[in-house]
């Protein structure tokens, strides 16, 4: 339902902090340049609120319902705000796409867009948040506490509010909040970038320290590994079968033996893999006769990456032609990839990464580049044609009953947000 809360400190200009000031981009327009406050104690109700709400992958409409009801009461109109149907063509089958709220500008510029996801990891489902001083976590001992990443939306909601709330100028601006990231980057994916507006650049909210700027990320490839052996009595009649177990196991062997499983590196190429999934059989007297695993590889670089999965693919082959039965029979390999993400690096001096390093000095932290080996919402964004650099807002411990949000730093992360919206 529609909130009645009023805001307590109506988000207004000061004049921008002496690093923002000294800094080179800032110092033609000092006179000019400055920063907003926003509604920090509705910022805070919110991500209460939103991390009380189920919703891990899939099923996040809820949450989008939430997100919805808060924009409508604020001022949005109702056209707006758009669902698309990113969920229709994810692995999940979701109860809802990605939310996006589309906004002209009052000032003009290139549009900006505003990012975050909607889903939690299922340990975060019955979470009960408890504020402990200057940091929230679960009450609940079972369960993590999903700031990861009801923060992140908290954030740009707060930055939407008050933007609503009191016709800030801006450019032109698009929120979106994006469904089934913890499975698979699939609401990013398959966003319907009609609906988007064309944003010449996006700051995303995921997870860690407000003053993080991630603008780079590896790219990464998923595999599901089919192993077919010939089943016979492992008691009776061992050698007339052909096992799928042995199959694998040969060829996982060789891939640590060689150095192509876990950290890979051959000269200056670096990269990973993992067989990180393996389901087989059902008794020990019976040769297993089938084997499936999952397996992934991942590098900055394209080229090399490709290396890792075709000497995974060689060593599963190559493994079906060892285990041969007394008859004479093998085994086969079937194997089934798919890229689940392609790396990218943003440019240092692009404006989407300059204006995140302005807007982080202006509330008083040091901006720290960073270059991430895990995928992102960004790392299709960017593949979308949209530069996009990712922030975090004060999580900790995510994906864990241990779980925290610091509060300090989701403060500070909702004044970015703000400021990266209005900054002219």
């Amino acid at each position: 339902m529609p909130s009645s809360h009023k805001p307590s400190q109506p988000a207004r200009r000061k004049p921008v902090s002496s690093k923002l000031a000294s800094s080179p981009a800032a110092a033609t327009r000092d006179s000019t340049a400055y920063t907003l406050i926003p509604d920090l104690d509705r910022a805070q109700a919110l991500v209460l609120e939103l991390m009380a709400i189920p919703g891990k992958s899939g099923e996040e409409a809820d949450v989008a319902a939430f997100i919805r009801e808060k924009l409508l009461a604020a001022g949005a109109p109702a056209d707006a705000i758009k669902s698309d149907n990113a969920h229709k063509q994810a692995l999940i089958a979701g109860n809802t796409g990605n939310l996006i709220l589309k906004l002209p500008g009052t000032v003009k510029g290139p549009r900006r867009m505003l990012s975050a996801h909607l889903d939690t990891v299922p340990i975060c489902v019955g979470c009960q948040p408890l504020v402990e001083g200057n940091v929230v976590r679960s009450a609940n001992p079972a369960t993590g506490l999903g700031a990861d990443n009801r923060a992140g939306c908290g954030t740009i909601l707060s930055a939407a509010l008050d933007i609503l709330e009191h016709d800030l100028p801006h450019p032109p601006l698009t929120f979106c909040w994006f469904i089934q990231e913890e499975v698979g980057l699939y609401g990013a994916r398959n966003v319907q970038q009609s609906l988007l507006g064309k944003p010449a650049m996006c700051f995303n909210w995921d997870g860690g320290a407000p003053e993080k700027v991630t603008i780079g990320a590896t790219g990464g490839y998923r595999m599901v590994i089919d192993v077919q052996g010939i089943a016979s009595h492992a008691g009776v009649h061992p050698e007339q079968g052909v096992s799928a177990i042995a199959i694998a196991s040969i060829a996982i062997a060789d891939l640590a033996r060689d150095g192509w499983h876990g950290l890979v590196q051959k000269g200056k190429l670096r990269g990973t893999s993992n067989v990180g999934y393996i389901h087989g059989g059902e008794a020990t007297n019976v040769v297993t006769d089938r084997v499936t695993l999952k397996a992934e590889a991942r590098s900055h670089d394209p080229a090399f990456r490709q290396k890792i999965i075709d000497r995974i693919e060689r060593a599963f082959h190559g493994a079906a032609k060892e285990v041969v039965s007394s008859e004479g029979r093998r085994g086969s390999v079937k194997i089934d990839g798919r890229l689940d993400y392609e790396a990218f690096l943003i440019d240092r001096q692009s404006p989407c990464v300059t204006l995140t390093e302005q807007a982080i000095a202006a509330v008083g932290r040091q901006p720290e580049l960073a270059i991430s080996n895990g995928g992102l919402d960004a790392n299709w964004l960017n593949a979308h044609g949209i530069p996009t650099v990712t922030l975090g807002c004060g999580q900790k411990n995510v994906h864990m009953t241990s779980e925290e949000l610091d509060l300090a730093g989701y403060r500070d992360a909702c004044r970015i947000a703000l400021a990266l919206a209005t900054a002219e």
